[in-house]
């Protein structure tokens, strides 16, 4: 039972930035960091303390989907499909190198924040779960290290 509800947890975090990356405010829209929340918060049963948490994890995770960071996106695809229409193998180079950089960027920026809530959710499910059966780890039904 603890291994579905960890296991559906987990499918919940990195399923999150899947579902919230186009909405009706067009990819990342401007209240991105909100609808997350919201999501979390209607499969998790969060509370006001772990919203306002998961909040401030996103907010410091300096937005992969920011402004800046989709100016950014939409100026190397429109050089790509500049060099493409040119012919110019070395600037179709040159762009799909910057899309594949801006890429990396936004996708490591996302794993962090997800690693910090994942921390901060399982964080708080090892609490619950020592105050529900009444002890710390290694006490009766902890799986053990490993786990």
């Amino acid at each position: 039972m603890r291994k579905a509800a960890i296991a559906f947890l987990l499918a919940t975090i990195f399923s999150a930035p899947a579902i919230f990356a186009q909405g009706p405010d067009g990819p990342g829209g401007g209240n991105n960091i909100q609808r997350r929340v919201a999501f979390l918060t209607d499969r998790l049963s969060l509370t006001s303390a772990q919203q306002t948490q998961i909040t401030a994890i996103l907010n410091a995770g300096g937005d992969a989907n920011s402004t800046t960071s989709r100016a950014s996106m939409k100026a190397a695809r429109d050089t790509l499909n500049t060099a493409v229409q040119a012919n110019d193998s070395a600037a179709m180079e040159q762009a799909a190198t910057m899309i594949g950089n801006l890429t990396a960027q936004s996708t490591l920026a996302r794993a962090k924040a997800d690693a910090a809530i994942y921390k901060a959710l399982i964080h708080v499910h090892a609490d619950r779960r020592g105050g529900e059966e009444g002890g710390a780890a290694g006490g009766p039904g902890d799986p053990g290290p490993g786990y």
